[in-house]
């Protein structure tokens, strides 16, 4: 596969578009109230624009993408992780929007934040009536995504499933066209490398929480760290099984091996 230089004119219209979309979302992102899952309210951009820019945001950075319509269990597992790609805190505004952006794939995964200390700076950022609000909020924090991971972890279960049927189906039935195999293949990927990243943004949380009780310790000791400890620990016997799920084993095709295979596309 060639791709045109930074200097090719051709692709000068293709990148100041991006860029005008980039801004757009930006914008939206920053007025739009909250939807299902914490996710901002479905609107025009978010339905329409951006699942095409991000589309041909990541075909141009050699990433799998598929054109196939998502099944709902699809579209849901996408609403699912959401929760789980954006920072632990509100107050991480900015890493926030480069989340959104990594999920509707404008952006490439990368650009996220991979700083430990994001939570920890963001939860001590305003103002409290105490030290044991900041305790609590962080014990909040780590039992809500406590419930969620089973719910997610039985939907990616019924989406690998389905996708074991599609791939038998599509390699062994003479009625499937030719041309449909690539997009199948595509989509399995994409959504084996969402389960995969929504299980690493998990172990991301359970590092930045630690990081944060223990700072908080430091800073203003509190019997209320027990609690929280005991939060974060549930959350990671619920996270346990989640990374163990049996997948197909499509993504990461060509890794080293033995290496962990890098997480780029995620939903």
């Amino acid at each position: 596969m060639t791709f045109a230089t930074a200097a090719d004119p051709r692709t000068a219209p293709w990148r100041s578009g991006r860029l005008a979309a980039l801004l757009l979302c930006l914008a939206l992102g920053a007025c739009a109230g909250p939807g299902d899952f914490g996710r901002p309210r479905p609107d025009v951009f978010s339905q329409l624009v951006a699942p095409q820019v991000g589309f041909w945001s990541a075909t141009f950075r050699g990433e799998a993408a598929s054109h196939f319509r998502m099944t709902d269990d699809e579209e849901q597992l996408r609403d699912r992780a959401w929760r789980f790609i954006m920072p632990g805190h509100e107050r991480s505004i900015f890493q926030g929007r480069v989340s959104d952006l990594a999920h509707s794939r404008i952006l490439p995964v990368q650009l996220q934040s991979s700083a430990v200390s994001d939570y920890f700076n963001a939860l001590t950022s305003g103002s409290y009536a105490s030290q044991v609000s900041r305790y609590s909020r962080l014990a909040e924090d780590a039992n809500a995504d406590r419930l969620l991971i089973g719910p997610f972890r039985a939907n990616a279960m019924r989406v690998v499933s389905a996708d074991r049927v599609r791939m038998r189906t599509a390699e062994a039935s003479p009625h499937v066209a030719p041309s449909q195999i690539d997009p199948a293949h595509a989509r399995v990927v994409e959504n084996e490398g969402l389960i995969l990243w929504v299980c690493e943004r998990v172990g991301f949380r359970l590092e930045s929480y630690r990081y944060a009780l223990a700072n908080l310790v430091v800073e203003m000791p509190s019997r209320e760290a027990i609690r929280a400890e005991r939060a974060i620990m549930a959350l990671e016997a619920e996270a346990g099984p989640l990374c163990k799920l049996p997948l197909i084993g499509v993504f990461g095709d060509g890794a080293v091996e033995g290496a962990k295979p890098p997480v780029v596309y995620k939903g």
